[in-house]
This record gives C-alpha cells, sequence and structure tokens, in this order.
C-alpha cells in the first residue's frame, strides 16, 4: 500500500533536503546567492542517496517566519532551485513549500516531482495566525495542469499549530480520505525535529487502512523500530543533519545507520 513511485519498497523513508533561506525571506544570502542554494542541497541530495534512502523531498524549512501563500520571488527560486538540482537525483521526488499547497502543487507539476506534502485540511491557531487550508484549489490545479498521478501527503496535525476542529485525530485522519481524498496520512509533533504523539500515530494507522501512514516529524535512531511497527513509513530531516541540528547540512555517517536498521526491519 505504498506508491507506485517507490515499487515494492515497505517501510519507505522520504528524506529532506532542506533549501536554504529564498531570496525575499529574511534568511536569504545574498553573496552566496542561487549558486550557493543549488549547491547546499546538491550536497545534501548525495549525502542522502549514498546513505539509501527511498525518495527526496525539496522543503524551504528556512524561509523562517513562513508565510501562508508565496511570493512571486520565492515561488520561481524554489522552482529553479529543485529544477537545477535534478541532474543529482536518482530517485524519486516532492516538494513542499510551506506553507501554501497551491504554490506546492504548482512547484510540483513544474519540475516534475511525484507528489506534494501541505497541510491540505483543518483549521489550527498557528504561529503565523489562523490557518485554514483551501484542499479544493490544489486539487483542481493538480488536474488542470494534467496531473492526476501527482500524490498528495497531508499533513493532519500541523507542527507550530493547534487544531481548532476538537474531533479525534483518527476522525479528521478519515475524513481527509473521505471527503478530499489524501493519498497518504502523516502525523506530526508539535515542531520540527519532535517526535509524533506514539498514540496518535497508532490511532489514526488503526483508523485509516485505505493509503499509507506515515511519521512526519521526529524520527530517529531511539525510536524508528518503534514508528515503523506502526505505520508505513515516515518523513525525516532532523536526524540526518549534522549533529541532528534541523539547520545543519545532512551527516552521511546518520544517515546509512538510519538506514541500516530500516532495511532490517523490511
Amino acid at each position: 500500500m505504498i506508491f507506485d513511485f517507490l515499487g515494492d519498497k515497505s517501510k519507505a523513508v522520504i528524506a529532506m533536503a532542506h533549501i536554504g533561506a529564498l531570496p525575499g525571506s529574511p534568511l536569504y544570502d545574498a553573496d552566496g546567492g542561487m549558486n550557493k542554494l543549488v549547491d547546499d542541497v546538491v550536497g545534501d541530495i548525495v549525502g542522502l542517496q549514498a546513505g539509501g534512502v527511498d525518495a527526496i523531498m525539496f522543503g524551504n524549512e528556512n524561509d523562517r517566519p513562513y508565510l501562508m501563500q508565496a511570493t512571486p520571488e520565492s515561488l520561481a527560486a524554489m522552482t529553479a532551485v529543485v529544477c537545477a538540482a535534478k541532474a543529482a537525483l536518482r530517485l524519486p521526488f516532492g516538494v513542499n513549500y510551506l506553507w501554501d499547497p497551491t504554490a506546492s502543487v504548482a512547484i510540483a507539476a513544474a519540475t516534475g516531482a511525484a507528489f506534494v506534502r501541505e497541510i491540505f485540511t483543518g483549521v489550527f491557531a498557528s504561529d503565523m495566525g489562523v490557518w485554514a487550508p483551501d484542499c479544493a484549489t490544489p486539487a483542481r490545479l493538480r488536474r488542470n495542469l494534467g496531473q492526476p498521478g501527482m500524490k498528495f501527503l497531508f499533513n493532519i496535525n500541523a507542527e507550530f499549530a493547534h487544531p481548532l476542529d476538537q474531533r479525534p485525530i483518527e476522525l479528521r485522519a478519515k475524513s481527509a480520505v473521505f471527503s478530499s481524498m489524501a493519498d497518504a496520512i502523516l502525523v506530526s509533533g508539535p515542531i520540527t525535529g519532535q517526535p509524533a504523539d506514539a498514540s496518535d500515530l497508532r490511532k489514526v494507522a488503526e483508523a485509516v487502512t485505505e493509503v499509507p501512514v506515515f511519521a512526519n516529524t521526529g524520527v530517529n535512531l531511539s525510536n524508528v523500530e518503534e514508528v515503523m511497527a506502526v505505520a508505513q513509513g515516515c518523513v525525516i530531516g532532523t536526524h540526518f543533519k549534522v549533529d541532528g541540528d534541523t539547520w545543519n547540512p545532512v551527516d552521511g555517517d546518520r544517515v546509512k545507520r538510519f538506514m541500516d536498521v530500516v532495511n532490517a526491519l523490511r
């Protein structure tokens, strides 16, 4: 029940390739410019692929404070970086423009990505204000751009936010599959790099059987066996970085050690 682009892989690991801050963002390195953005993310891709991950997802985690709607310069820049980095890729890839699902679909279509991760459903009180995504618009864009095979990975409990919808998490997950045609359900912790609540992950996995359920944050060597006993896979970024710091480059040795454990579980 994993995605067609992963073939017969089980217990799939999608690794994050965090792009540096994009033009217009407060942390953008104007001296390094676009060339540095490409060089840095390609370096991470090389380490992730050598370590044996199953797929890679480009994200703009460095664009703090985050936007709810992409700007023209950041949308263009992220598309350009992904296109330039594709030459180094040997794996399926996806994209996630935080926190704009429509922009994510546009970038994915322009670059040939197989999947998109975003907050597509729900209402949240967040660090960015009241958060009310609109799943219908990116779904229609996917159709209008001729990309019906592009998978939507629904992060149902957003980081940096609290749901205003008080339904149990497993009901929200099941509803997202029914009403909004989620291709996968992702369960997150409260902040990037922090694990999802184990009971939340289990409840969702037991309730949702039609599509894969992934742990979206905080998976590491100490909890991967527990996570993979419940979920079909995970998205992992922070643990693969030097010293386990989200903002550092990828540490190839950490990737390999982690994937050795995952491969033993498959």
